[in-house]
């Protein structure tokens, strides 16, 4: 049993009002609140530690490194990885999708085939049609069904022995489906494809053990799961890894640099060019170890169980359409009031005190698909509880009074 109150004491910036009313934050699909710990971590790293890693042997720099360090190694245990050396620090899931994306132009050649998903989030369709762009290869689409579910039986006839990587996410930020990333990952090495998994909505939500999985990448980000902003992760197979060139040149990511030539550093460090963001490193860590202490299966279950009560609610409710009805999802609700715009929406229930996301979520594809201009959404976290979920019912209750 979750300790609401204790859990709530935990992030102080939901003690607050928004427009005379207690803020309700359902905004978590964007950026997720940080707790007291991680907080407390960056605060603590520049009021003891602060200075550079890897490139000093005077004591602050050696603490900074050890702590930078730690940090990857909570990571790696967290997502089961085989060595830390596969733990990349980037400034998010955008960042790891740029990067791999960016190695495949070295790879990839006309004739080849790229595959995504009708469902994914810009970061994970503008990065691959770059790099088809640049070398010649074709990128298709797994389409999506009125539910939106992958339609894998499209999956199985899009894939070849042309078909080199396969990048899709693991749970859609819009709609809230989660993708059969196992089933996806099997067939896509039946015919020798990379398999690329965008675990920006899962990672807060799941557990994941990237070996049982088998990805050759997964990615995530540190704001999504309680952490700072503009740090992420890069999970990759360290051998597939190490055969890449890197997305960017500079200090700490070589071996040896002469006038003449550069020798590339092995991984993590060859992916890690210049100063990287330390305390946000170490603070990811200690919003690992939050929902860790927490534990991921009470996470889900709690959010689970939101997610079933929002739903019934709002079918109660009347006069919503909903998007995404897998019944496969995690935390997150989309859905429109018939005859309202998204933005009026979201617009009346902030001056009430609740945030929620409207518009595209940077999913443009699925939107044109169901002829929308965008939805609202609101997605879950720990701390949110059924009796807010009460209170935003009301709320819909008198914005459908005041647009319907």
């Amino acid at each position: 049993m979750l300790d609401k109150k204790y859990i709530k004491e935990q992030f102080p910036i939901l003690n607050q009002k928004i427009h005379k009313r207690d803020l309700i934050y359902f905004d978590n699909g964007a950026t997720s609140q940080t707790p007291n710990v991680v907080v407390d971590s960056i605060s603590g790293y520049y009021s003891t530690i602060n200075s550079n890693v890897h490139r000093g042997i005077h004591t602050l720099s050696q603490k900074a490194t050890v702590a930078m360090e730690d940090a990857r190694e909570v990571v790696k245990k967290h997502l089961n990885a085989k060595s830390e050396k596969e733990i990349i620090f980037t400034k998010g899931t955008t960042d790891g999708i740029n990067i791999i994306a960016h190695a495949m132009r070295f790879i990839l050649k006309k004739g080849d085939e790229v595959i995504i998903s009708q469902l994914e989030h810009h970061s994970n369709i503008v990065p691959w049609q770059m790099a088809c762009e640049i070398t010649g290869a074709t990128l298709k689409y797994i389409p999506i069904n009125k539910k939106g579910e992958l339609i894998m039986g499209e999956f199985d006839k899009l894939l070849s022995d042309k078909t080199i990587i396969v990048s899709v996410n693991h749970v859609s930020n819009a709609l809230g489906t989660i993708n059969p990333v196992s089933e996806i990952i099997e067939k896509a090495h039946n015919v020798g494809a990379l398999v690329f998994i965008d675990g920006a909505q899962s990672i807060p939500h799941m557990k994941v053990d990237v070996q049982d999985l088998d990805a050759d990448f997964y990615a995530f980000s540190g704001h999504k799961v309680y952490g700072p902003t503009g740090v992420g992760i890069l999970y990759g197979k360290e051998e597939i890894l190490n055969s890449l060139k890197p997305y960017q040149g500079g200090g700490e990511m070589i071996k040896e640099v002469t006038l003449e030539r550069t020798i590339y550093a092995d991984v993590p460090f060859r992916f890690e060019a210049g100063t990287p963001n330390i305390e946000g490193n170490i603070a990811l860590a200690s919003a690992i170890n939050f929902i860790n202490k927490i534990g991921v299966d009470n996470i889900s279950k709690h959010e689970d169980e939101l997610l079933i009560y929002a739903t019934e609610k709002l079918t109660q409710l009347g006069g919503i359409d909903f998007y995404g009805t897998s019944k496969h999802k995690s935390g997150v609700i989309s859905f429109n009031l018939k005859g309202a715009h998204s933005s009026d929406v979201g617009a009346i229930l902030d001056k009430l005190g609740i945030a929620v996301r409207t518009g595209q979520h940077c999913t443009q594809p699925i939107m044109d698909y169901f002829g929308i201009s965008g939805t609202v959404r609101i997605s879950f976290a720990i701390y949110n509880t059924k009796e807010e979920i009460d209170t935003f019912i009301k709320a819909m209750e008198r914005v459908k009074m005041m647009l319907m």
